[in-house]
């Protein structure tokens, strides 16, 4: 079983992404699971992914807007592939409204 989580950070404020909502999908494009960050700035899905191609959006445009900041990626979009061998993937974030970082973390 292959799982996958996230964290992101809020790269401006140097605090986590609360309440950031965020996309799992397949291969397909099939909505897998839906999420949004907790306070900590992390989600942990809980679908066996399976190995192969995966997704992560992230709506950062309505994110920011809540918050009346400034955004110019309405969302963020990470294309991973899911370990064959790997029992859980970790894709981190650094975010800030004029860009992002993203890599593969522990």
């Amino acid at each position: 079983m292959t799982t996958c989580s996230t964290h992101v950070l809020d790269a401006a404020l140097g605090r986590p992404a609360a309440g950031l909502p965020v996309v799992l999908t397949d291969p397909q494009g099939t909505v897998v699971e839906e999420a949004a960050t907790d306070l900590d700035g992390r989600v942990r899905f809980t679908a066996d992914l399976g190995p192969g191609p995966h997704r992560l959006t992230f709506a950062t445009g309505t994110w920011f807007d809540a918050q009346e900041r400034e955004c110019f990626f309405p969302d963020v979009t990470i294309h991973f592939a899911a370990g064959a061998e790997a029992d859980h993937d970790h894709v981190a974030v650094l975010l800030s409204p004029f860009s992002y970082t993203t890599y593969r973390g522990s």
